[in-house]
């Protein structure tokens, strides 16, 4: 048993998932060290030629404390031996940029490596390079836009120059396909086309989204219904043609005239069981590519057999309208935000058919989380509220967000956050801030 001190010490045992792991062995523990001492201990017995920053999980909870004050707090005996799990410390969050739009920015993804694609409520779709430099921008839709995805993976087309394929999705009711090219040669203009529109809703359109094949979308509405579509283009319209409003003509005939007559598009399948509004909706991981999750004002979140479009679970909570929703890395854990300011984690690994309402914690949230964002290891979260705040969560340790930072000055609300390879893009009121945020890649998928 090593020991590193002779003062008031309790027994430890060090576990991790890093790259760093120990022997296992038992450490006497001064019960006065808290993280610092902790992480400076590990360095010095791992011998590391670099100092790595370390947090450590007692219990599923990241000390915060002396081990001494955790102890009392959780009624654990000086003599008990603890098992500490210790993680690599994320980083705080560094602001790389910011990109202002005319309009509130109400969708952002950073699917497509070296772009960031936003849309807005002035219905512009607009591409960015990491540059700043807007490469695209075209109208997309008459109103607001709800949201943006790319449909086909991007690996399809980095450094080859095809053409992206992109979903979105509109408070005009609609949501469409859209070609997106993007010039090789940076002096130049990008390039759209719409391909089809997706005819199905009588409501705003809330969220779109593409499996991992890039072969289907979803859609969500505020008419409660769920739209599922394959992605092939028809030689021919679906459906008729809409009727349109008269105050809407003027700007349906700019668009139409963009669209180079893009086709009108028929869903495969309509999943209905949503009693109000649905907020989100998004296809599970590939280890269950089959199953849709989804989740809506009538305070439920809902698991989907895609294949014979009926609703399996139903997770009912007692009047917490949800606004988002995200899978975990693994597909194990779903996260829900809601409009009673709290973000709440179910497991949904069982497949249990009757309705479930028990989950694994909630995260507090000081304001309305607006939106989530999960990052590529089964523990990390993302959060951007209406106070203007983007929180960092780790889901092992729910009582409080890990690190936090605020955009815009904390002054205009976060309406969409994503999370990829290490960059955060945050649109909301003040238009696009992109943060350089480091992810533990242990573990990743």
């Amino acid at each position: 048993m090593a020991s590193t001190s002779t003062g008031p010490s309790c027994p430890i045992i060090f576990t991790t998932q890093t790259a760093y792991p120990l022997p296992t062995q038992k450490y006497l523990i001064p019960t006065n060290w808290k993280r610092f001492q902790l992480s400076q201990l590990v360095n010095k017995a791992l011998s590391l030629s670099k100092p790595v920053p370390f947090d450590f999980l007692i219990r599923g909870e990241v000390l915060r404390t002396s081990l001494a004050e955790w102890c009392a707090e959780n009624g654990v005996g000086e003599e008990e031996t603890l098992e500490v799990e210790y993680i690599e410390s994320a980083l705080p969050p560094q602001k790389m940029t910011d990109i202002p739009h005319e309009d509130w920015v109400s969708s952002v993804s950073c699917s497509i490596q070296g772009y960031f694609l936003t849309g807005s409520y002035d219905g512009i779709l607009r591409v960015f390079d990491y540059s700043k430099n807007v490469v695209l921008s075209t109208l997309a839709h008459s109103a607001p836009i709800t949201s943006v995805c790319t449909v086909s993976s991007p690996d399809d087309a980095v450094n080859e120059g095809k053409p992206y394929l992109v979903a979105t999705a509109s408070q005009d009711l609609s949501a469409q396909l859209v070609e997106v090219s993007l010039p090789i040669d940076l002096s130049k203009q990008g390039e759209s086309r719409t391909l089809a529109k997706l005819h199905l809703h009588t409501a705003p359109v809330t969220s779109v989204a593409s499996d991992h094949s890039g072969s289907h979308i979803l859609t969500s509405s505020w008419d409660m219904l769920i739209g599922l579509w394959d992605t092939s283009i028809p030689t021919s319209d679906e459906v008729p043609e809409p009727l349109v409003a008269e105050r809407d003509r003027k700007r349906r005939r700019k668009l139409d005239a963009s669209e180079n007559k893009s086709k009108k598009k028929a869903p495969k399948a309509v999943l209905k069981s949503h009693t109000a509004r649905v907020s989100r909706v998004t296809f599970g991981r590939e280890a269950r590519p089959n199953t849709v999750y989804s989740c809506g004002f009538d305070s439920t979140v809902r698991l989907w057999d895609v294949e014979n479009g009926v609703c399996t679970q139903t997770i009912s909570a007692s009047e917490k309208p949800f606004l988002d929703l995200s899978l975990t890395a693994d597909g194990n854990i779903v996260a829900a935000s809601s409009t009673d300011r709290t973000i709440t984690l179910y497991d949904v690994r069982t497949n249990n058919s009757s309705n479930i309402s028990s989950s694994l914690g909630s995260l507090p949230h000081p304001a309305t989380p607006s939106s989530l964002a999960l990052g590529s290891t089964p523990h990390h979260l993302i959060s951007g509220g209406y106070d203007g705040v983007v929180r960092m969560w780790d889901l092992r340790s729910t009582k409080s967000a890990m690190t936090s930072f605020k955009t815009w000055d904390g002054h205009k609300k976060v309406l969409s956050v994503d999370w990829k390879r290490g960059l955060v893009g945050v649109g909301g009121e003040g238009g696009l801030e992109v943060w350089k945020a480091t992810e533990d890649t242990r573990g990743s998928q």
